[in-house]
């Protein structure tokens, strides 16, 4: 009954998201990100290691709580097992013996035994390091949600950015289908040379290789931000943020100073420290002594025949408690260097922890200025395009009027291509650079 259970709340959890014609998932940025945290494997897995880790925790607190076990026993002696009697205590010779069997066939035993653990040091601190392995995994949960949200953002931003070239490329392709059609009339009518046919038609082939290849780019960036999210392949979506320019170009560097205690990073070497520390302590305990109350009762019952649950029978009761005490006097020095072992793991946590408190400054630093030069970047390239756009409408003007040739005019389409290249590779750079930064301030926000 799981599976189909299981196949229920997936569909109701797709279908919780805005739907257009033809059952298109539409998705936001936040949507996207909110559906990976539902979907996405990596995300899924962790929330596993969360509900391992927990169960783990009452799997250790279970081992101090009292311990009671049941057992019967049922034996059938097919042969009765025979002990040798000195002859003389039957009035028998001296040096010799009598074979003489003991015990019934049947025998019987029910017993119920009970323990409890009433000292034992390392058992308290393997409580605190399996209740802190649990807020490891949680702080582990939320750094593969923070990955799998840059993940799906810096995806989502690629398929907006590739979809934008896609409509200017198209805008290309229809610029030139013109141009080739007026440049072939105008052949046609004695007005150009066959050189200058071909080679507008070079230049439009060309343009309309590049729109496919796009194409397929998108369909490969597309399921790539589905595989981020963890949705079928096969699922169609539309995504309803758009890219804003303007917006982009503006973007302030942020100039607060690098915080270690901001970073998920942080906070998991840190907890692998508490960790560390624990099992430093749980050695060092072993060198106290432990106690553990028990008891047991029983009873056991011998037949020649198979009638144990007889009530006319008796059963023998036998009933015991009593308590242990253990002291490790010498384990050939293994605990010593069990402890010597621990506190150098330790020594080695602390490093990585140093080692990125100092990382972090760097970081921070080259995020920030990556941050600046992409957005210069994009101001500069952004410049660039709109002069190409102006060079390229002034070559045609040129051209149609007479005053200018169809070289300078391909010339211009060839350098408009590249502007635009640039620009959108500039564009993205910026956006990237953004997540980036954010990401190594501990700002990411999703």
């Amino acid at each position: 009954m799981k599976k189909p259970l299981i196949a229920l709340l997936m569909l109701i959890s797709l279908g919780a998201h805005s739907q257009g014609p033809d059952n298109v998932m539409q998705f936001s940025i936040k949507e996207a990100i909110d559906f990976s945290f539902q979907h996405q494997k990596d995300v899924l897995n962790s929330q596993l290691d969360v509900e391992i880790a927990n169960s783990q925790v009452k799997e250790t607190i279970g081992m101090g709580l009292p311990q009671i076990s049941a057992s019967f026993d049922v034996k059938d002696y097919v042969k009765i097992p025979v002990s040798l009697i000195p002859a003389e205590f039957f009035g028998g010779e001296a040096g010799t013996y009598e074979a003489v069997q003991f015990g019934t066939q049947w025998n019987a035993t029910a017993g119920l035994s009970a323990s409890q653990l009433i000292f034992e040091p390392s058992y308290l601190v393997g409580v605190q390091a399996a209740k802190t392995f649990k807020e490891l995994s949680i702080k582990n949960h939320d750094r593969t949600k923070l990955e799998t949200a840059v993940s799906v953002t810096k995806a989502y931003y690629m398929v907006l950015l590739m979809r934008d070239r896609k409509n200017v490329i198209d805008a290309n392709v229809s610029r030139l289908q013109k141009y080739n059609s007026d440049i072939k009339a105008m052949f046609e009518n004695g007005f150009v040379e066959k050189v200058d046919v071909d080679r507008i038609q070079v230049t439009y082939n060309n343009v309309l290789s590049e729109q496919e290849k796009f194409q397929r780019l998108i369909e490969i960036t597309e399921g790539n931000l589905k595989l981020q999210m963890g949705l079928p392949q096969a699922s169609t979506i539309n995504l309803t943020d758009s890219l804003n320019a303007e917006e982009i170009k503006t973007i302030g560097v942020s100039i607060d100073k690098a915080s270690p205690e901001k970073r998920i990073e942080y906070a998991l070497l840190k907890t692998q420290e508490k960790i560390q520390e624990y099992n430093v302590k749980r050695y060092k305990a072993q060198y106290l002594p432990s106690l553990v109350a028990y008891g047991n009762l029983s009873s056991s019952a011998q037949r020649t025949e198979f009638n144990i649950f007889d009530p006319a029978y008796k059963w023998y009761p036998v009933g015991i408690i009593g308590a242990t005490l253990s002291l490790n006097l010498f384990d050939g020095l293994q605990r010593e260097n069990k402890i010597r072992h621990e506190k150098l793991g330790l020594r080695k946590i602390k490093n990585e922890i140093t080692y990125f408190e100092d990382a972090i400054e760097l970081q921070v630093s080259s995020s920030r200025s990556s941050l600046a030069n992409a957005i210069s970047a994009l101001k500069i390239q952004e410049q660039n395009l709109e002069l190409a756009n102006s060079v390229t409408n002034t070559s045609k003007i040129k051209y149609d009027q007479g005053v200018g040739s169809n070289l300078e005019v391909l010339n211009a389409e060839t350098s408009l291509k590249e502007a635009q290249s640039n620009y959108y590779n500039a564009l993205y750079d910026a956006i990237i650079a953004k997540i980036d930064l954010d990401q190594s301030l501990g700002n990411f926000k999703y």
